[in-house]
């Protein structure tokens, strides 16, 4: 995922600030998926009315907030361990 400047932005935005406020100044700013694009006013509008004390807050909610499309393969995991029957990946130390 690719956040394209938006950790700028929300940093150079007074707080604290709503999410509807952060939608009005950058709403239209696009974010690189995986697998597409969406507008940080559709990630930060599926969550409802919020309010932020810090930059950090509000990125931390556009992090969390992306869609599917933002993880690659859904449901993938390769920390569970192996079924019966199948090889795990040999174990290696460091």
């Amino acid at each position: 995922m690719r956040l394209n400047g938006t950790g700028e932005l929300l940093s150079a935005h007074e707080y604290p600030a709503t999410s509807g406020e952060l939608i009005d100044a950058y709403g239209e700013t696009r974010i690189e998926l995986q697998d597409g694009s969406e507008s940080l006013g559709t990630v930060l509008g599926r969550m409802g009315a919020e309010t932020f004390a810090s930059a950090g807050e509000a990125y931390e909610a556009l992090q969390s907030g992306v869609g599917h499309e933002a993880v690659g393969r859904r449901y993938y995991s390769d920390r569970d361990a192996p079924t019966v029957g199948e090889d795990g990946p040999t174990p290696l130390s460091f």
